[in-house]
């Protein structure tokens, strides 16, 4: 029988779940226990692409006005395509074959014409425009469109600051200046701004959906750090990175980086200077565990870290300090989202959370970031752990509504029943800024996983 979906993504899916019912085995979407359902690759292509063409309906338009770009140009080659290729083309979608030119042009009614120029047409929601030839050829038809349509501001992924927004190779670059009509290089403009806000952006469906994938990204986390998995004495934080990265693999949805699992535990060294706390090894009774976790589904992306705790011989819950150890990373997560304003920059919001942290005695250290496409996305740069005095770059990207973030840091606080040695919580929770105040997606942790 078919699993039950969340009503957000049942409705996503829709037609297409019916379609697909007779679908062979392989097909299928698998549901682990007590993890949310996950759709198969067959059927996240409807949903992806459905969201698709809504970012392309209803955000383009009202973005490429914002920052005043009439045609904006994103030129890939097979196996080398633009970073933001694939938060453009509909699945299933492997590459840009051979050399894909793709052209989005904003007309005077404030609609944008999605054009294609290629040998391999890319089917709704695209038009395609040139019927054929060879690779000269494709190109003149680039600018022949471009003649036809003069547009007044042509932006082009070109940028100094943000690598996403770079994917504008020096050879197409050079062949889009081949085939300009004359005295159109002066109207080539960076689109730097135009891609950071369409990448950070999220529309109603992806904020429906969302928490369904952080869901399912923390609940991976549950089980890892629990007697289902942990067998204090023989299991290693190794195993259990690899588990982590197993599970996930189990539900066909990619990880962005590998999961990290480290422990603390008495008698190590943890400096209230010290950057990070933590090391590898066989987890014993005791031992204080960490993970950092990131997967992706539906094109959207999460970042996760959450803190265990194996219980000795004898106990029943998690010491008091190490409980008031965690409040306390509570606490500081919730000083850092009450800064998160409408048009503050993430050097502003990152010196508002560091002067309140220090009014409240709390140890802190803040470097949270922008998610979505990517998991490491572009937008607002919230401090970085080897720096906590603001940046330059990012940091002076101002705060949009309809945003995601990864609620990023840790603190450290001295345990009694560790004589008085430094623990340090390290949090992480994928939430949404709404242009009034910040979500969490899926919750966020107030209690210890506990090893028992």
């Amino acid at each position: 029988m078919r699993y039950p979906f969340l009503l957000a993504t049942w409705l996503l899916v829709s037609a297409s779940a019916s379609a697909s019912a007779s679908a062979s085995a392989f097909d299928q979407g698998r549901e682990l226990q007590g993890e949310p359902a996950v759709l198969s690759p067959r059927e996240r292509v409807a949903v992806e692409n459905r969201i698709l063409t809504e970012r392309l309906e209803t955000l383009l338009p009202a973005l490429m006005a914002e920052t005043d770009i009439d045609m904006w140009l994103v030129l890939s080659r097979e196996y080398a395509e633009d970073p933001v290729y694939f938060t453009l083309v509909p699945q299933p979608s492997f590459a840009a074959r051979r050399t894909t030119l793709l052209a989005f042009h904003r007309k005077a009614d404030g609609s944008v014409d999605r054009l294609v120029v290629n040998r391999y047409p890319l089917g709704e929601p695209y038009t395609s425009v040139w019927s054929g030839g060879d690779l000269d050829a494709q190109w003149r038809a680039l600018g022949k469109l471009i003649e036809q349509r003069q547009p007044r501001r042509i932006g082009i992924n070109q940028s100094r600051q943000w690598a996403i927004a770079d994917g504008l190779s020096k050879s197409l670059h050079d062949r889009l200046l081949e085939v300009l009509p004359a005295g159109y290089p002066s109207r080539l403009v960076s689109a730097q701004d135009l891609v950071v806000r369409w990448t950070e952006t999220r529309t109603a469906s992806e904020k429906t959906i969302y928490p369904h994938i952080v869901a399912l990204a923390r609940s991976v986390v549950a089980d890892a750090f629990s007697s289902r998995v942990i067998t204090p004495g023989v299991t290693t934080t190794d195993d259990v990175a690899w588990y982590i990265r197993g599970r996930y693999e189990a539900l066909g949805l990619p990880i962005w980086f590998m999961p990290d699992v480290n422990l603390q535990r008495v008698g190590q060294t943890c400096e209230r200077e010290s950057p990070f706390c933590g090391g590898e090894g066989v987890i014993e009774p005791g031992d204080v565990l960490h993970t950092d976790v990131g997967l992706c589904y539906l094109k959207l992306c999460t970042d996760t870290q959450e803190m265990g705790y194996v219980l000795r011989l004898g106990e029943t819950e998690v010491p008091s300090g190490l409980r008031d150890a965690l409040a306390m990373g509570n606490r500081w997560q919730d000083l850092l989202v009450s800064q998160f304003k409408t048009g503050r920059t993430g050097s502003g919001i990152l010196a508002g959370t560091r002067a309140d942290a220090a009014k409240a005695g709390i140890t802190s250290s803040t470097y949270s970031h922008p998610i979505g496409f990517f998991g490491h996305a572009a937008g607002p740069t919230i401090g970085m752990w080897d720096d906590q005095s603001g940046l330059a770059d990012g940091g002076q990207w101002p705060l949009h509504a309809d945003t995601a973030y990864a609620i990023e840091g840790n603190i450290k606080a001295q345990v009694p029943e560790w004589n008085g040695q430094w623990v340090q919580v390290k949090l992480e929770q994928s939430a949404l800024f709404d242009g009034r105040r910040v979500h969490y997606l899926a919750g966020r942790q107030t209690a210890w996983h506990v090893v028992r």
